[in-house]
């Protein structure tokens, strides 16, 4: 057995001279402990909160998306475009146009954008999920179009879930000048009836702004023929994503985006990703404040032991070994803690995930979740345990390297 290691081992859990040696190195063992456990539950709470925004978004943005890099339309019967319908790692391919116009519903006025897609839209995404109200997901029939409004749009336009009179849609003619002796032949006007529900995504940039339809009625309104905005794509299940996107990118060239579902909305996901390392950050001076009680620890362990490396010096031991012993003591001291809050902080989140015990329903409908969300990620747990070494690597080099020359001089 390494002797260095066998000596810090018999040292850490053997009984000291002094008690309070053995109470301090259980409050270093213990304060390591309570910073990794709170790296551990706070990280993990961050993941369920990414993960549930990441969830709400699913019901509306698709797995890939196609854009134009330039210009806010391409033509959607491009035969790079249709040959990938019958590819085996789409599911699902679905043509979708979106536009800004003005919604009015009697007396109000509300500026919209209008998202034409088709008929597949509702196996594109977890639509269903996401609707409120007695009716059903639908886009038009034979003799009208549908819009489908969120639910933010109902209260603005004073329209109900289930408006009965039609929503009046307008946009500007394309490449028409504006006609002043009669402003209004310069509009386009088309007209939208309730489906008997709406759409709730739980994210105003959704709810306040869009109305679903079909993408006829959207063509028909903005005076295009076959171009779209974006071609949106659902995988197979046993198709990779990244591989798939990439077989997309290299078949399309660089004059399309083809973006995921994080890609989709970065700015949202780049600021929680930002708070998340802020809250890293800040844990990890609290654990560096955790690590300095090791350097006192050490430093009364050697006081402790003076006798013994006096006795080893005399059977041959040298500064090195004598080095090492104390070395390895405090690099296991951050060792038992890591452990120790890791486990911890994987119960207690196991039990947040289970029974919920920090509930958020302050008042009722005010959060989308009655308790903290979490997600534990292999990748989390492995960089805190290895902050933690380093950390603890660190706080015991200097105690070792300068005060055990100086206490055992």
């Amino acid at each position: 057995m390494y002797l260095p290691l066998y000596i810090a081992g018999r040292y850490l859990f053997s009984k000291k001279k002094h008690n309070a040696v053995n109470v301090i190195s259980g409050i270093s063992v213990c304060g390591v402990a309570l910073a990794t456990l709170s790296l551990v539950c706070t990280l993990s709470v961050m993941n369920g909160f990414q993960d549930m925004v990441a969830g709400l978004f699913t019901s509306f943005d698709p797995e890939l998306k196609i854009t134009a890099r330039e210009g806010k339309t391409f033509d959607g019967q491009d035969s790079r475009i249709q040959s990938m319908r019958t590819w085996p790692e789409v599911e699902v391919l679905t043509e979708a146009l979106e536009e800004q116009a003005m919604a009015e519903y009697k007396d109000r006025q509300v500026m919209v954008v209008i998202k034409g897609v088709e008929d597949n839209f509702r196996e594109l995404t977890s639509i269903d999920r996401i609707l409120k109200g007695t009716g059903a997901f639908r886009l038009h029939d034979e003799v009208v179009d549908y819009g489908i409004l969120g639910i933010e749009l109902v209260p603005a336009l004073g329209a109900g879930l289930q408006f009965v009179d039609p929503l009046s849609v307008y946009t500007p003619k394309r490449n028409a000048k504006v006609n002043m002796a009669n402003p209004g032949a310069s509009f386009n006007r088309e007209y939208l009836f309730s489906p008997g529900c709406v759409f709730a995504v739980n994210q105003q940039k959704y709810d306040a702004r869009y109305i679903l339809t079909s993408i006829d009625f959207a063509r028909r309104l903005f005076d295009y023929s076959t171009e779209v905005s974006s071609v949106e794509l659902k995988l197979a299940p046993h198709a990779g994503l990244a591989a798939t996107r990439e077989k997309i990118a290299g078949l399309l060239g660089p004059g399309f985006l083809v973006e995921d579902r994080y890609e989709q909305q970065e700015d949202i996901f780049r600021i929680m990703e930002i708070e998340k390392l802020i809250s890293y950050l800040f844990l990890t001076f609290i654990l560096m404040v955790a690590c300095f009680n090791v350097v006192g620890s050490l430093s009364m362990l050697i006081i402790d032991k003076k006798e013994d490396v006096a006795t080893l010096r005399k059977l041959g031991a040298g500064d090195k070994l004598i080095s090492r012993m104390f070395l390895l003591e405090g690099w296991m001291i951050s060792f038992l803690g890591a452990l120790g809050g890791i486990a911890l902080g994987l119960s207690l989140c196991l039990a947040q995930q289970e029974f919920g015990l920090l509930r958020l329903n302050v008042s009722e409908g005010i959060y989308l979740v009655d308790a903290y969300p979490v997600s534990v990620h292999a990748g989390d747990i492995l960089f805190v345990f290895i902050t933690v070494i380093l950390m603890g690597l660190l706080s015991v080099w200097y105690p070792v390297r300068y005060l055990g020359k100086r206490l055992l001089r």
